[in-house]
Parts: structure tokens; sequence; C-alpha cells
């Protein structure tokens, strides 16, 4: 029976999900494999390549500065989130990541990603750092109209939120039977279509398929909550969500703020972690 991870995304609210996989690393909790999206992807590769506090210690350390995440990045490169300075200048020079460990982790690492030609949601086992799969992590947290789409081969990908936000059910239908869910919204929150709608309309008029993903996704998403909750009653899977409101913006530039997020994460892990090993070792 094998045991699975599945990773939300929501942005910078990743680094609650950053505080959680961190205390699965102090722990020795070890999964056959994950299935990220979106921040989950960019954030819980370092579960993989198991590099404890890597996450918060350069989303700190760069917050504040314009090529790692600002509007001026946007207007300047085409990406809130720099491309290459967040997949290329941190992870090969700044803050290295640990490619060999993660290649050599026999984990296997599910990011999710959005076709933009179809909508649908395309599943990649990231086996390797690099350029390729670099950019598939690129593509799963690349949001629409603030990053560019992705090309990787004859396909361009965005945000993998917007088909399968949450995993699940695509992870038990490759044969994992026994899952812990990371989400970074509470229990109660229900998903409200976007007030910016319409202007998401006319940036993807030539993608009209994106358009219609993000259009359903409200659906899709409470969806997906509802069917965790049921997996969760019957004792399918085990779910580590805040309690409260993160109330994080999606850029942010106060290192308190980050650590704040990252520290309700361990919180709720800890608060859980019996109950993980007791579940993985059923």
């Amino acid at each position: 029976m094998k045991n699975g991870l599945v990773l939300e995304g929501g942005s910078m609210r990743g680094l609650f999900t950053a505080g959680v996989v961190d205390v699965f690393l102090e722990n020795n909790i070890v999964f056959d494999g994950a299935a990220a999206v979106s921040a989950g992807a960019a954030f819980g590769c370092n579960y993989k390549s198991k590099q404890k506090g890597r996450v918060l210690r350069y989303t700190k350390r760069y917050c504040n500065y314009w090529k790692f995440c600002s509007f001026r990045s946007w207007l300047f490169t085409g990406d809130v989130f720099g491309a290459k300075f967040c997949y290329y200048d941190i992870p090969m020079e700044l803050d290295v990541f640990d490619g060999e460990t993660f290649r050599n982790n026999p984990m296997d690492f599910h990011v999710v990603a959005t076709d933009i030609n179809s909508g649908e949601a395309v599943y990649h086992n990231m086996t390797d750092t690099d350029n390729k799969n670099m950019e598939w992590l690129r593509a799963s947290a690349s949001q629409p109209c603030f990053s560019r789409p992705v090309k990787i081969g004859d396909s361009k990908y965005l945000d993998g939120g917007m088909a399968d936000s949450i995993p699940l059910e695509y992870m038990q239908k490759i044969g994992y039977e026994k899952n812990v869910v990371v989400l970074t919204q509470p229990e109660d929150y229900v998903k409200k279509q976007m007030k910016v709608m319409p202007l998401i309309k006319l940036f993807t008029l030539n993608h009209p398929h994106i358009a219609k993903s993000l259009q359903a996704r409200p659906d899709m998403y409470n969806a997906q909550t509802a069917y965790v909750k049921e997996c969760e009653g019957r004792g399918d899977v085990v779910v580590i969500r805040p309690e409260a409101p993160l109330n994080l913006k999606s850029m942010v530039h106060d290192p308190n703020e980050l650590q704040r997020v990252y520290d309700l994460g361990r919180q709720a892990a800890l608060k859980k972690i019996d109950e993980v090993k007791r579940f993985m070792a059923l």
C-alpha cells in the first residue's frame, strides 16, 4: 500500500506548507510519492531534496528584492515572481538546491500544470533538477495574467491550480491508497468567483480554455475540498490545514509575516504528527 503526500498551492501561503513538511523531515516521515500544485510544488520540492528550512531562509532573505516578487518584475519581465531569479539564480547560485539528493530520493514528485490550449491538468513526475524540470515547477506556479505561459516541448502551461487545485483523486487513481493532504485554507473556506474575472477574461482572449477553467475554478475547488472532507471522515486521509485564515497576500515583503505563517504550519503539523505516524504505519 503506497503512501502519498498532496500539497495544494496558494502563493505565499505556501510558507504554511513549508512549515508542515519541515516537521515531516524532522520526524523522518517518508512518502512513496507526492502530487504538488503551484506554490506547493515550488516549495514542496525541498521535501524531496531534504532541505529543511531552505524555503523560509530564501523567502525571508529576498522578499524585498524586486527581482524575486514585485509589480516591477511584472512590468519588466512579464512575471510577478521573476522567472530567472526565482528558478535559476536562487537554486543554482544564491541558495543552492540539492539536486543530487533530489535525484537519489526514490519518492515520486508529480508537478501539476495546466495546458493553456486545452485547459486540462497535466501531471509531470519530476525526477531531476535540470532546466526542463525547473520549467515544470515554474509552469505549475505561473499565475495567469501575472505570469507568462511557460513553453515546454510543443505546449505552453500555466498554474496547475486552475485545473486541479487539490490532486487527491489523481493520487488515488495512480495507486496511492493512503494520503496526507496539506491545505492552505481553513476547513470552512469556500472559494468565490474572483472580482477581477472580467479583467482576466480580457487578458485571456486568445486562450478561451484558460478563461473557462478560471470561471469554473470555484466550483471545482469547493467540490475538491468537500471530497477531502469525505475521505477524511472515512479515515482514508489525514488532513493538515490552518485553523483560521492565514491572511497573507500573494506578494509579501515582510519577513516577519513569512515567519508567522511558517510557524503556523509547524504548529499544525506538530499537533497532527502522532496521527500521521499512526496512519503511515497502518
